[in-house]
């Protein structure tokens, strides 16, 4: 029966994971297999590799036929290089304890080289964290940077426009003042000249009173004048008065006269 070494897939679509194992060559690649000796896996740097050492190197010697990348497991952990000293010892060409010697000092170097693999993956990887690091934290900078122009031009604004709020609030407040203390000033100058125009006008007025009185002082006369004709007017029934009285002395002179005759007569 023709077997095969090679890897049988698991994991998901972009994360997978193999099985090493010894099935036979005709079965499909996922289905039945005789023995499970390892496993793989390709998404770790470097790649995760645990292979049972014994029983990969016993199904090589039976004649076990590797797949490439499998090939290159056994390669890797050292199967295929133990398997061709084993064959020198077994033509004679070698001891055993020298091919012991060898493979040992090959596993070393190799282990080494693998550890040194790792350790400057593991720097690179580090610098390339780093330098990814460093570039977010510039950008970060940069964004905050730009947040906190934008910030204190913002502030400014607002700065500006409440100064020049406070500045028209004052100006006007300033105005207001002004235009009160005018006014007041104008109150205050009103009386002033009202009381200086008001003695002009009792002085017109008292003057048109003075003449007015003047006038009528100057017609008094006339009527003064005309007073002695009524006073004359007056006189004459004054006269004609004394004589109606001078008349009844005659009268009453008359009247003892009158008297006597009437005795007489009696």
């Amino acid at each position: 029966m023709a077997t095969k070494m090679r890897l049988q897939r698991f994991g998901k679509k972009v994360k997978p994971f193999y099985h090493i194992v010894i099935a036979d060559g005709r079965a499909p690649r996922d289905g039945r297999f005789i023995e499970k000796i390892g496993t793989y896996n390709p998404v770790q740097n470097p790649a995760e590799i645990n292979l049972k050492f014994e029983k990969a190197l016993d199904w090589l010697q039976k004649g076990a036929q590797p797949t490439d990348t499998v090939k290159s497991i056994l390669s890797l952990k050292g199967v295929l290089y133990k398997h061709h000293l084993l064959k020198g010892v077994k033509k004679g060409a070698i001891t055993e304890a020298q091919a012991e010697a060898k493979f040992q000092k090959w596993l070393t170097e190799k282990e080494a080289k693998i550890e040194a693999n790792r350790k400057s993956l593991e720097e690179t990887d580090r610098n390339a964290r780093k330098e990814v690091l460093e570039a977010e934290t510039k950008i970060k900078e940069a964004r905050e940077a730009e947040l906190n122009k934008r910030r204190q031009a913002e502030e400014d604004a607002k700065a500006k426009v409440a100064k020049d709020a406070a500045d028209a609030i004052a100006a006007e407040k300033a105005e207001k003042e002004s235009k009160e203390v005018a006014e007041k000033i104008e109150t205050e100058e009103a009386p002033a000249e009202e009381v200086k125009e008001t003695p002009e006008e009792k002085t017109e007025e008292v003057a048109e009173p003075v003449a007015k009185e003047t006038e009528v002082k100057e017609e008094t006369p006339e009527t003064k004048e005309e007073t002695p004709e009524k006073k004359e007017e007056v006189a004459e029934p004054v006269a004609e008065k004394t004589e109606v009285k001078e008349e009844t002395p005659e009268a009453k002179e008359e009247t003892p006269e009158e008297k006597k005759e009437e005795d007489t007569s009696k």
